[in-house]
């Protein structure tokens, strides 16, 4: 009855009239030790095209900390070295200002290791494992966490850090997968890009960036004629074993099929025209509260679920004829 009663609780906030305050992502990229300079050289282009691809995708510049362990490769766009006072450093400034309804996301890039039945992400100086991250993660106030681990080894992040509100990927489904992976740089490319948007609704979410980026691996280890050594998995259920097939309807995946880093649309200036600005961001409410509807599906009623998404998706055509007809731009 306690999960009826909430869930009935979040349709009518769903549907009720939206706050002014705007959702936000925040944005946490660490990349870390390489091994060689030829894997430097890939991780920094990986964390270049995120870092990049979030600002085109809406991500607030002042809401980016980028750290590296090479700082002095790109200074203009990088705001620290990547060791375990920066990294605990950059949660705290998450902690303090990303509110409970802000999406956080959090991608580690580089190498990782196990050893001693312990993953570790390798660092500058002493390396970080799930233990060290556990604390970190749980001071955040965000209802919407995601946290990708690109690294080899990686699964272990997943086994222990997964929990309600936190949709944890990672490149490998053992910490016996050891050898570098592709999984990142397809993965970033999916988010960041428009290729992997399956529904067409023009913003890339988890789960599809997940599922594109899967699928190149699988390709890439094809043309090379060689045996498959990594198996990306993802949890969005807090069941700690992660799905190598998650889907938007299974119990695995619905979360990460409504969070994403943001869409083109939403990073363009609002119009100056006073009328058409507030018409568009009541429609990027609306759109967001649609998004937070879906999070619902499978824990209330379906007739009452479709309802309210019909009443949503109406409100939402109508505020978009409304804009059309002063003469403002379709999304």
């Amino acid at each position: 009855m306690l999960r009826t009663a909430l869930a009935s609780m979040l349709v009518v906030l769903a549907l009720a009239p939206a706050p002014a305050a705007a959702q936000n992502v925040h944005l946490l990229v660490v990349v870390g030790l390489a091994g060689d300079p030829e894997h430097g050289e890939l991780f920094d282009r990986w964390a270049g095209t995120l870092v990049d691809g979030s600002a085109r995708l809406g991500v607030s510049r002042d809401r980016i900390i980028y750290l590296s362990d090479r700082p002095e490769r790109d200074a203009k766009r990088i705001n620290g070295k990547a060791t375990r006072a920066e990294i605990a450093g950059a949660f705290a400034k998450l902690a303090a200002t990303a509110a409970p309804d802000d999406v956080v996301f959090v991608v580690l890039i580089g190498n990782g290791t196990y050893a001693d039945r312990t993953a570790k992400f390798n660092l500058p100086g002493p390396d970080m494992t799930p233990a060290d991250f556990a604390p970190l993660l749980g001071k955040l106030s965000s209802k919407h966490v995601v946290f990708v681990d690109t690294t080899p080894s990686s699964a272990p992040f997943l086994n222990e850090l997964a929990a309600p509100g936190r949709t944890i990927v990672t490149a490998t489904r053992t910490a016996a997968e050891k050898f570098a992976t592709l999984f990142g740089g397809y993965f970033i490319d999916a988010l960041t890009g428009d290729t992997a948007d399956a529904d067409k609704n023009h913003r890339i979410s988890v789960l599809e960036a997940f599922n594109a980026a899967k699928a190149e691996v699988v390709r890439a280890y094809e043309r090379e004629g060689i045996m498959l050594t990594e198996h990306p998995l993802l949890d969005d259920a807090g069941e700690r074993e992660g799905s190598a097939e998650p889907s938007a309807d299974g119990t695995i995946g619905r979360l990460a099929s409504v969070v994403s880093l943001g869409t083109a649309e939403s990073a363009e200036p609002l119009p100056a025209d006073p009328r058409l600005r507030a018409l568009h961001v009541e429609r990027r409410d609306l759109e967001r509260r649609v998004e937070a509807l879906k999070l619902l599906k499978g824990s209330i009623d379906q007739a009452r679920y479709e309802s309210a998404l019909e009443k949503l998706l109406t409100d939402l055509a109508l505020k978009s004829r409304q804009i059309r007809d002063l003469g403002g731009r379709e999304p």
